[in-house]
């Protein structure tokens, strides 16, 4: 059969050009989708009495079987037809014969890739979302059962104050629960139907968007058929926020990959989600957050590509926009895996306690907390600072911690100094005086551990509502 385009060109398409013009090597990712707005489009027409309701049927019985096939990987898709619209027309074609042709009536490739992208993107957004979640309950259970520990927190990677392990770690629930709106906000504009557009400009047909729009659960349609066909903000937006998602990924591997090191040891990552080395028999490394950490940088290089691709181009559809979808693809697949890893792997990482709490008594990272106990006794705070610097000063000299100085030795730094001091320094004392909203006091803790599973409860209602609507 001749191409379904070839009715203007004389001569048979370079195989050179077939091969690399082609995108039928990705784009089959689209095939369900494909097929999903093709018998929403073929309804409409049949409702609008553009086709005979024999045609409809007879379409739709073959749309039918080309779903089946496509879900049992017993479709062959072919270089020569291009792309996954071209590949499902002419099966369908090959199927029930030249009624498949009038699939196309009223629409145009513009506006059927456009319209598989946002089908595509709408069900992997809800997918990331249950991830996002999934992880944030991985660390909230894990900070619930670390409510007694204590690390060192740290500024420019130097010990700074003591803190809790588990608020730390809702640092990250907190990182990721943005995550999670910026996604349902995006799902917003995914969820716009450009079908009806035509090529640019929409069509002589009186065709109803707003009725297919309804059929697919899209909330609105575009507004413009030149945007609509010529829009990928939707798939830049989606893009951003992998990004920004990965590189809080690659935040928190980071820290796994330094806190299970020797230099560290606070943690262990289970065997599951770690490798060895060929030659030195005693490794184990954390290969997983490594990978996540390295993936980052792909991520940002498809958002950057697709800014690029698009920077240019004159309204509307341009063939450079078939780069639009193997950096998206490649995002969701490399998203996908690190989300799917990441959650077991935080659930089972074990905690040092003993460790960490040794390292926090073991610094002087609760220096500040003498300063904040001069200045309670009336002491201008840069007067106090300055105290408690010659105070560490002596401290390292004399190659001890603030709790291993006597009273005396306190004092020759300032008379303002009691036994009370004691007390003031002790770690869990540090911790609970920070108690502010969002502080590190363990009853601030535990209250925003209950605020996140409130939350968490509310996204999985989110999933539910729009998985169904899929």
């Amino acid at each position: 059969m001749s191409k379904l385009w070839g009715g203007r060109f004389t001569k048979k398409t370079d195989q050179l050009v077939e091969e690399y013009t082609a995108s039928i090597a990705f784009d089959q990712a689209l095939a369900e989708e494909d097929v999903q707005g093709s018998l929403a489009h073929v309804t409409m027409l049949g409702k609008q009495g553009i086709l005979s309701a024999d045609d409809v049927d007879t379409i739709k019985d073959g749309l039918h079987r080309v779903l089946q096939r496509i879900r049992r990987n017993d479709l062959e898709f072919s270089v020569s037809d291009e792309d996954i619209h071209m590949n499902i027309e002419k099966t369908l074609i090959e199927d029930i014969g030249s009624v498949g042709g009038k699939l196309h009536t009223g629409r145009s490739r513009n506006d059927q890739v456009a319209t598989d992208m946002h089908l595509y993107l709408r069900r992997r957004v809800v997918e990331f979302v249950q991830l996002l979640a999934k992880l944030q309950e991985a660390l909230v259970g894990q900070a619930k059962a670390n409510l007694d520990t204590i690390l060192p927190g740290y500024t420019h990677l130097q010990r700074a104050q003591p803190i809790l392990f588990a608020h730390h770690l809702m640092a990250y629930v907190s990182m990721f629960g943005r995550d999670i709106e910026r996604l349902q906000d995006s799902y917003k504009r995914i969820n716009t139907l450009p079908l009806g557009a035509g090529a640019l400009a929409g069509t002589t047909f009186p065709i109803d968007r707003h009725f297919v729009a309804k059929q697919l659960n899209f909330d609105r349609v575009y507004e413009n058929s030149l945007d609509a066909v010529s829009d990928r903000d939707f798939i830049l937006e989606f893009l951003s926020d992998a990004s920004i998602i990965m590189m809080h990924l690659s935040r928190l591997s980071e820290e796994l990959i330094l806190w299970s090191s020797t230099e560290f040891r606070f943690i262990e990552l289970d065997d599951a989600f770690c490798t060895g080395s060929s030659i030195m028999p005693q490794k184990k490394n954390p290969d997983v957050p490594e990978l996540v950490r390295g993936k980052t940088g792909r991520v940002y290089g498809n958002l950057m590509g697709l800014l690029t691709v698009l920077k240019s181009l004159p309204l509307a559809y341009n063939k450079d926009m078939q780069e639009d979808k193997e950096g998206m693809f490649d995002t969701v697949k490399t998203m996908q895996g690190a989300l799917q890893l990441f959650a077991p792997m935080i659930a089972t990482m074990k905690v040092s306690k003993e460790r960490m709490r040794q390292a926090v008594n073991q610094d002087f990272s609760n220096a500040t907390d003498i300063a904040d106990f001069l200045v309670g006794k009336g002491l201008p705070f840069r007067q106090a600072h300055e105290i408690i610097g010659k105070t560490v000063l002596y401290c390292i000299q004399e190659g001890k911690y603030l709790l291993d100085l006597k009273l005396e030795e306190f004092k020759q730094f300032s008379q303002l100094f009691d036994e009370r001091i004691y007390e003031v320094l002790q770690p869990e004392q540090v911790v609970n005086a920070r108690n502010v909203y969002g502080g590190t006091a363990t009853v601030q803790v535990s209250d925003a551990i209950g605020r996140a599973e409130s939350e968490l409860a509310l996204v999985a209602d989110w999933v539910e509502t729009h998985a169904e609507r899929q």
